[in-house]
């Protein structure tokens, strides 16, 4: 695999830096002139040179590895077990200010680029930022490539300086545009930019690594080097993909009213989030790359790979992920079948969705549960003919969770029991809501079955969500979900797309007829799609500016007994949680050290 080959060159290249480090103390060893190793060395050639950018790489967090809770996930997805005390139950409480108090992929210590833990944000993205631009800044020694290799690396270094800050702006807002190498000596003295200013700088960087690298490495003279282990390496369709992205963030509501005071969708930066959405897809119809949708019969694969043979999952569809820095799966805690086995054993599973969220899963018919013309959706069968995602995803009562023998005696752990006070709801471990979370690990991650050989990975983009993004930035950028916007399909035909892989229904005629009603399906299909995964929903919520509502801050619980037939009675929903939101929890607040580094960096509004 991939990783495996860049550890070799991440050690060549640290190697002659560290030699290039030492030869600056003239008196640290005899040495004839020979021996000495110029500091440029390190970008001569271009397994050297590679060796370096391999760093970017690995100065990504895996923001799944901190706790034995789905801590990363900060948006309405889940609900902790009882006394969590993790960052998403800080966050539940208004204090914003955990990520940087509590270790998380956020804010790790320090910077760290091995191992798979302590990487924070943060931290890494300004250290990876400077790396880069100190490659950039040495372009002119990569002597030893041929034309192709020149244009990788530096396709790379623009991709990375570009990437990281883009994902500083969609936590913390408009940033400085760092790019130059700063040493010691230097001033800090750039300013700080309003989010227009730095999606436009984003957007150069992200062009010119689009049209520097290549769709599929594998065609490539240089990815033949490495053939068949290219898949987490950046892509013209990865620059392509975060290209689009930044425009449409650029072009979304929050964005827009911190750079203008205006509240709605930017039209211009959402048409051209469309055309380079457009752009990436056109290259996927063509098949000049190896990016597609995974077919539903794998779709467990786009986050973990039971049973695969070690294989990374998420391919053909991500686009981009950070290294495999652990292959264990960091067991139960992410997958709460453990305790449904046995409501005795593993304290992991300690996250339940939360019973609001669930809502947004409509019915086979591509419907929402709400619609009053719904009539396959019944109240007092709930959980029949539900969108096929929910299934994947979701774990409710009466679920087998178990496959295997079982001593007699444990027998009625086979099923889910998520009755108001059933065996599977222990409040201080799992099942909190009378939901548990099934998306992100296979069933037989229990105490009864066998799930060896297993491993979750999660991706930062897959296709799946280019295609949401594309249908949302044609709907705002060209006013109809009917419009084919840049010369492509319609903004309708793109969410098809999505949940005819998944054998839903296509979106309703009155909802395809209505702008906002048909945004209104945009927002619930990212959450059907693409919740408990990333920070999709989170960033999501707050970009759009409706994170404020109180349906998004409310997190609930139901309770029911099981009535004769097996279906539930006496049905009830009570809020459990109400997320506290001020004007100033539209943007994470900035480190006070790191704020007080120069005047006119400044602090976010209200922190």
């Amino acid at each position: 695999m991939m990783i495996k080959n860049i550890y070799k060159l991440i050690a060549c290249g640290t190697l002659l830096l560290m030699i290039a480090a030492l030869s600056s103390c003239k008196d640290y060893l005899d040495r004839s002139p020979e021996a000495e190793v110029s500091p440029t060395d390190a970008f001569i050639s271009f397994n050297n040179f590679q060796g370096f950018v391999e760093e970017l790489y690995s100065s990504v967090p895996d923001y799944t590895i901190y706790t034995w809770a789905c801590d990363w996930i900060l948006g309405d997805e889940i609900l902790n077990k009882v006394g969590g005390i993790w960052v998403n139950d800080e966050m539940d409480k208004g204090n914003s200010w955990v990520w940087d108090s509590w270790i998380s992929w956020l804010s790790a210590a320090d910077i760290k680029t091995d191992g798979d833990t302590g990487k924070g944000l943060w931290s890494n993205a300004w250290y990876a930022i400077r790396k880069a631009n100190l490659g950039l800044e040495n372009m002119e020694n990569l002597t030893d490539a041929t034309p192709e290799q020149r244009d990788i690396i530096k396709g790379q270094l623009l991709f990375f300086r570009a990437f990281y800050h883009f994902e500083l702006m969609t936590y913390w807002g408009g940033m400085p545009y760092i790019d130059k190498a700063f040493s010691s000596a230097d001033k800090l003295d750039y300013p700080r930019l309003n989010c227009h200013e730095t999606a436009d700088r984003i957007a150069q960087d992200l062009r010119e690594a689009a049209d520097l690298l290549p769709a599929d490495w594998d065609k490539t003279a240089t990815g033949k080097l490495t053939l068949g282990k290219n898949q987490l390496r950046v892509s013209k369709i990865t620059a392509l993909g975060y290209l689009g992205k930044n425009y449409l963030y650029a072009g979304s509501p929050l964005l827009n009213y911190e750079s203008t005071g205006n509240k709605n969708f930017d039209t211009e930066y959402c048409r051209k989030a469309a055309e380079v959405f457009a752009e990436l897809l056109k290259y996927v119809d063509k098949q000049e790359t190896q990016v597609k949708l995974i077919d539903w019969e794998n779709y467990s694969f786009l986050f973990y790979s039971h049973g695969k043979n070690g294989a990374i999952p998420g391919y053909p569809e991500a686009i981009f992920q950070c290294p495999v820095y652990n292959a264990w799966l960091k067991g139960c805690p992410w997958g709460p079948s453990s305790n449904y086995g046995d409501s005795k054993a593993n304290p992991g599973a300690y996250s339940s969705p939360n019973a609001r969220f669930v809502e947004n899963y409509g019915t086979k018919n591509g419907l929402p549960i709400d619609d009053p013309d719904n009539h396959q959706y019944d109240k007092t069968d709930p959980w029949a003919n539900r969108d096929p995602r929910f299934y994947h995803n979701i774990i409710y009562d009466g679920v087998q969770v178990v496959k295997g023998s079982m001593p007699d005696a444990d027998e009625k752990y086979r099923y889910a029991d998520l009755t108001t006070k059933g065996h599977s709801r222990v409040n201080d471990k799992s099942g909190r809501t009378g939901y548990g979370l099934r998306k992100l690990v296979p069933m037989d991650n229990n105490n009864y079955d066998q799930w060896n050989d297993n491993y979750m990975h999660l991706s930062y983009m897959r296709l799946a969500d280019v295609y949401l993004m594309y249908a949302e930035a044609v709907l705002q950028g060209y006013g109809s979900a009917t419009s084919t916007g840049p010369d492509y399909i319609t903004a309708e035909a793109a969410v098809n797309i999505i949940r005819k892989r998944c054998g839903a229904g296509t979106v309703g005629a009155k909802y395809v007829n209505d702008k906002e009603k048909f945004m209104g399906e945009i927002i619930r299909e990212r959450a059907m799609e693409l919740g408990f995964e990333e920070e999709f929903r989170y960033n999501d919520l707050r970009r759009w500016m409706i994170a404020d509502q109180l349906k998004y801050r409310e997190k609930t619980a139901i309770y029911f007994d099981r009535g004769a037939d097996g279906k539930p009675i006496n049905m009830r929903e009570e809020v459990l949680v109400t997320r506290p939101f001020e004007s100033k929890h539209w943007w994470l607040p900035l480190r006070i050290k790191d704020v007080s580094n120069y005047p006119t960096f400044g602090q976010n509004p209200g922190w």
